[in-house]
């Protein structure tokens, strides 16, 4: 049977702590990743790398790519052209969307 690993770390007063090198190489967390607590009814509090889209990893793994590049090649990021933006608002300005909203279960 495997050994069980056990770390700590200290709140300061701010309430802040670091991660200990070890887990944040197990989660394979870096600089400016989130992460994401399950409290569990026992009190037990479980700790892993907040994956963006769970539901389908291509996205956060695009997600992350993107992330990754503009920091690389910030002088490839352009602003919308004002017609594109113009001809965008025309197509779909007057749809209303709620983001908060279920989808429904035909996934339509």
């Amino acid at each position: 049977m495997p050994s069980t690993l056990q770390f700590e770390s200290t709140l300061t007063d701010r309430y802040q702590t670091t991660v200990p090198e070890t887990v944040r190489h197990v989660l394979r967390l870096g600089k400016r990743d989130k992460i994401h607590y399950v409290i569990q009814p026992d009190g037990a509090v479980l700790m892993t790398r907040f994956a963006p889209s769970e539901d389908d990893p291509l996205v956060g793994n695009f997600l992350e790519f993107l992330a990754q590049d503009m920091k690389k090649h910030p002088d490839h990021i352009q602003m919308i052209d004002v017609g594109l933006a113009n001809r965008i608002r025309s197509l779909v300005g007057h749809i209303e969307v709620d983001l908060d909203a279920p989808l429904p279960a035909d996934g339509e």
